[in-house]
């Protein structure tokens, strides 16, 4: 093996040991941030009532269903009451009926997506059209709530 003459030596000498304070003196800052960081933070469990309530806020739109219902004819429609009409219909239907309606999707392209004619798409959103006016007639006076 050939020994590296002596300047080369010392050369290395200083560079690691240049290496190794730099590497502790890093580890000591990481420490300190971390003890900063730690008497900072507080656990939710210690937190009063009223600093909880300053975590969060609820949408005053959504609260209630008086904004939400809409007249029909006459006929309180609220969301409950549709929820309870989509959730009448059998499970096919109902995919098709969400896909076209909330989705905007094309009777073609649920007929790709559920593998199925685009006619057979066709009859099950009129179909659940129909079924789902006839349910909210019928029930529209038994939701109010």
């Amino acid at each position: 093996m050939i020994e590296p003459d002596r300047t080369e030596w010392q050369v290395r000498c200083a560079f690691n040991a240049f290496c190794k304070r730099v590497l502790k003196n890093e580890a000591i800052n990481i420490f300190n941030e971390r003890q900063q960081r730690q008497a900072k933070e507080m656990t939710f469990s210690d937190l009063t009532p009223q600093e909880e309530n300053q975590l969060y806020t609820l949408d005053q739109q959504y609260e209630g269903e008086e904004g939400q219902s809409f007249q029909v004819v006459g006929k309180k429609i609220t969301p409950k009451l549709l929820a309870e009409a989509l959730r009448t219909l059998p499970i096919e239907k109902r995919k098709t009926v969400l896909l076209y309606y909330f989705f905007d999707k094309s009777d073609v392209e649920i007929a790709k997506l559920l593998e199925i004619p685009r006619s057979t798409v066709q009859y099950r959103r009129t179909s659940s059209f129909k079924r789902l006016k006839r349910f909210l007639e019928e029930h529209a006076d038994d939701w109010d709530d």
